[in-house]
């Protein structure tokens, strides 16, 4: 029953924070884009792999920590169902070379800062 407690307090923080996140990025004019969603998927990225190293380095993977943290807030924080669907409206669009750069950008981004966020736990806890 903890662990459904955490999940809910983390990912509606997790999505208020994205929320947050967009809503900035949004006001400093960053459009015909979808930036802020780059955004939150890479630092999502690395924010999950750096809590990951760190939890697992102290053994906490089984606790509410890992609901609370992983599957809660930053699960709830990323978003890779809003860029499945900006992705999809880009290629109706037909841009096409918008939309291989959202994926690719996004691809890469967010498997080179889960990477940075493990190495980055790892030197800490090493």
């Amino acid at each position: 029953m903890i662990n459904l407690l955490a999940v809910a307090l983390g990912g509606g923080a997790g999505a208020l924070s994205r929320y947050g996140l967009v809503m900035a990025v949004t006001r400093l004019g960053f459009t015909g884009f979808p930036w802020a969603t780059l955004i939150v998927n890479v630092s999502g990225s690395f924010l999950i792999g750096l809590v990951w190293a760190l939890l697992e380095h102290k053994s906490m993977l089984d606790t509410p920590w890992r609901a609370l943290l992983i599957v809660g807030l930053l699960g709830g924080f990323t978003t890779f169902s809003s860029f499945s669907l900006e992705t999809l409206t880009m290629m109706q669009q037909l841009r096409w070379g918008a939309a291989a750069g959202n994926v690719s950008l996004n691809l890469v981004g967010c498997l080179l800062a889960v990477a940075a966020g493990a190495t980055l736990a790892n030197n800490f806890t090493g």
